[in-house]
């Protein structure tokens, strides 16, 4: 579970949000690395976007020397196969289900939600987004890679 409430922006218009994107961060950093980047979109004052910026909690990471930093989860080995401990993954991609269920119950569609994530927090996107029982508006993974491709159980395609 992250150690921080996500860091929430509202659309610019002062219009009730009426879709989400959830962005996840990479290892690292937090949910703040993204916060010029919702000005930079310059979304057109129509739509009514709220956009949720978790953090993830601070954990030793095995490869970096197990130095504590933000990570979604553990790296034990950084090669081809990248050894993970998709236990942490599997915690963290709940953590973004609750996510988008506080997002349903303040009234949007989950088809109106976006799940994005760069690098590590792209792992956790699709994971979070892929397993999801509701259908969602898209997933965006960026300079990633797909974690858990061996063991997910896709809920909707």
């Amino acid at each position: 579970m992250p150690d921080a409430k996500p860091l929430v922006i509202e659309p610019a218009n002062a219009r009730r949000a009426d879709a989400a994107v959830i962005l996840l961060h990479g290892l690292g950093a937090d949910g703040h690395d993204f916060e010029p980047l919702v000005p930079a979109l310059n979304l057109p004052d129509a739509l009514a976007v709220r956009f949720v910026l978790p953090h993830a909690p601070r954990r030793p990471v095995t490869v970096n020397g197990g130095m504590t930093m933000p990570a979604w989860y553990d790296i034990l080995e950084m090669d081809l196969g990248r050894r993970i401990d998709t236990t942490q993954l599997k915690r963290s991609a709940q953590t973004v289900h609750e996510l988008i269920d506080a997002q349903r119950e303040a009234g949007i569609d989950s088809r109106r939600i976006v799940i994005a994530g760069f690098s590590q927090g792209g792992a956790v996107a699709y994971e979070a987004a892929l397993s999801y029982p509701e259908p969602l508006a898209g997933l965006l993974a960026m300079s990633t890679y797909f974690a858990t491709a061996d063991s997910l159980s896709l809920i909707h395609i």
